[in-house]
């Protein structure tokens, strides 16, 4: 049975919304919170100096920013936004091997010029808003848990610390990677949440049981009419 720390360390608050949302949200979870997540609506909006205002705020940062370019850039993307503090940073894995691991190389000379732990890299996979038929739009004709699988490999091999899949995905990562990959999940919706935009979704107890180490979850608690009793809700399912 987990601690509400340790299930607390478990859930990655989504803060896609507004820097005085974001910052309302942090202040209003203080102490019970451990993770955000920082997307690309916030960060291209504040920049880097609201992962520093996270840390600040003694949360640690998701910076998802799924980054994907050529090897050369995205090495130099990864340094600089490593630089910031965060804690995890997202890549694409379609990038090819050479991508990921000049992602990891400059996770790496980041962490040698801050004297801070590296950054863990996580590479997305098949983004939780796609089903097969989506899937099928841009050409790949691949069942969806096969894609995740073959993209997971060539990431995890290349020097990434793991990978950004569905809960559905979760249980066949876990068994692929091993017990030490960073297995991230959005995705995650408490029972008689609205759906919204995503496609595979489980509850956060069982996207846990399936193998997930971290959830990421949004609108069920940054929407909710309390936020703080969403966030305990998901805590207490987690510690059952």
């Amino acid at each position: 049975m987990l601690s509400y720390a340790e299930a607390s360390d478990k859930v990655i608050i989504a803060l896609d919304c507004s820097r005085e949302r974001a910052f309302e949200l942090a202040d209003m979870l203080a102490g019970k919170a451990t993770w955000v997540k920082v997307g690309m609506t916030l960060f291209y909006a504040e920049g880097p100096a609201i992962v520093e205002a996270m840390r600040e705020r003694g949360l640690r940062v998701f910076l998802d920013l799924k980054v994907h370019d050529i090897p050369f850039q995205v090495q130099g993307a990864v340094r600089s936004a490593a630089m910031t503090g965060a804690d995890i940073i997202s890549i694409h894995g379609l990038g090819s091997s050479a991508m990921v691991s000049a992602a990891r190389k400059g996770a790496e000379e980041a962490a040698e010029k801050t004297g801070r732990a590296r950054c863990r890299l996580v590479a997305i996979s098949v983004l939780t808003s796609m089903d097969q038929d989506a899937l099928a739009e841009i050409g790949v004709t691949s069942p969806i848990a096969e894609e995740v699988a073959r993209l997971a490999s060539l990431s995890y091999g290349a020097g990434a610390d793991g990978i950004v899949c569905s809960p559905q995905e979760a249980a066949q990562m876990r068994g692929l990677l091993g017990p030490d990959a960073l297995i991230v999940t959005p995705g995650v919706r408490p029972a008689g949440s609205a759906v919204g935009d995503q496609k595979r979704i489980a509850t956060p107890a069982a996207a846990i049981q399936a193998g997930s180490s971290k959830l990421v979850v949004g609108r069920p608690i940054t929407a909710a009419d309390d936020p703080v009793t969403a966030f305990d809700a998901i805590c207490e399912e987690l510690m059952a």
